[in-house]
Formats: C-alpha cells, structure tokens, sequence
C-alpha cells in the first residue's frame, strides 16, 4: 500500500488535522523487496496505472491515492510517509521512465507537480 503514497507521502505536510489516517493494514509491506523485484514492481505500477492485477495492497493504494496526493498526504501514517520517501526517490533516480507515467497518470495537468515543487527540492530531489 505504501508503495506510492510512496509518491505522495514526500509531499506530506508535517502536520496533520485530526485522528483520522489512511489504514495501516499494509505497513508491514517490504517496499524495498518491491523495489529490487523488477516483476513486482511492474505489476505494482500497472494496477496503479491501468487498474490491472491488483494485489489488494495494491488496490488500497489506488484508492487512497488520489486524495493523498490531493491533500498532501494529510492521512498517511509515519510508516506511509517514510516508505513514499523511499519509493519516490528511488523512481526518480532509478525508474524516471515508471516514475513519469505514474506522474502523468495521477496529475496530468501538473496541478500537484507545481503544489509540491518546493517540497521536493528540500528533500532534495531534482524537479
């Protein structure tokens, strides 16, 4: 599930308005054992992207996504925002192909793109 409020996470604000958080059914989900498992990782992203062979960690994440990224991750859980800031960054350096089909699937307008650009750039990514 993490897996891209893994793209959202890094966004997330630092604080957050109320109890109310995205579940943590999935925190236990090895994001790096996703990351070095090139099959994992597609079929991650596909049920992401196109909605196919979604695992259900993947299928929360689909859910949820959306309104993370919408709301700069105001929802997540410490583990959420901790795995996204892996999984980001390691698409951004890694995967910058998966990591910009995912971008333009999630914000094609680069409505959040611009939102977080600041964000990103002092955590150090290069946007």
């Amino acid at each position: 599930m993490q897996l891209v409020v893994i793209c959202i996470a890094l966004f997330c604000a630092s604080s957050v308005l109320g109890d109310e958080k995205y579940s943590s059914k999935y925190n236990k989900i090895d994001v790096q054992e996703i990351m070095k498992n090139e099959r994992l990782l597609n079929a991650f992203l596909k049920c992401l992207i196109e909605g196919k062979g979604c695992t259900p960690e993947a299928e929360e994440l689909k859910k949820i996504l959306p309104d993370a990224v919408k709301t700069g991750c105001a929802k997540c859980t410490d583990e959420h925002k901790a795995a996204a800031k892996k999984f980001v960054s390691f698409l951004m350096k890694e995967k910058p192909q998966m990591w910009e089909k995912l971008v333009q699937h999630y914000d094609p307008d680069k409505t959040y793109r611009n939102k977080y650009k600041d964000l990103l750039k002092d955590a150090g990514f290069d946007v």
